[in-house]
């Protein structure tokens, strides 16, 4: 689980500087104010759990492991759910996908999935071995 969780971090991680670049530069011109801020946020959030992602792998030898796993594939879920849905959201006039309602409930699944895995942390520290 440590290198799944090691890989979709730095995965994440990678995507987030490359997307937040792409955002500050080539869609500055192409989408509204409001959809580039909605986009960054997408951004936000993946590179948050990103890191998160790399914490929880290098944990995993001092919390339960059981709750940890948990907590990272919440993570990897929100990630695509949460930022997924906002990109293709921010992007939407952009790929041509303006009848794709059914992505508006999907970001707040994704927001979910990323307060349930911080739930799962912090379960796990009760059981923290010392």
């Amino acid at each position: 689980m440590r290198k799944i969780f090691l890989s979709y971090g730095s995965i994440f991680g990678m995507l987030a500087v490359m997307l937040g670049a792409m955002g500050a530069h080539a869609l500055k011109n192409q989408i509204s104010p409001e959809q580039l801020i909605s986009y960054e946020t997408g951004v936000k959030y993946q590179m948050y759990h990103a890191f998160a992602l790399l914490i929880i792998a290098l944990l995993m030898d001092k919390l339960d492991n059981k709750l940890l796993q948990y907590s990272g594939f919440f993570f990897i879920a929100g990630v695509f759910l949460f930022s997924g849905s906002v990109y293709l959201l921010s992007l939407k006039n952009i790929l041509g996908i303006e009848s794709w309602t059914f992505l508006g409930p999907i970001t707040p699944l994704g927001g979910v999935c990323f307060i349930t895995g911080w739930i799962f942390i912090l379960l796990a520290t009760f059981k923290l071995k010392v």
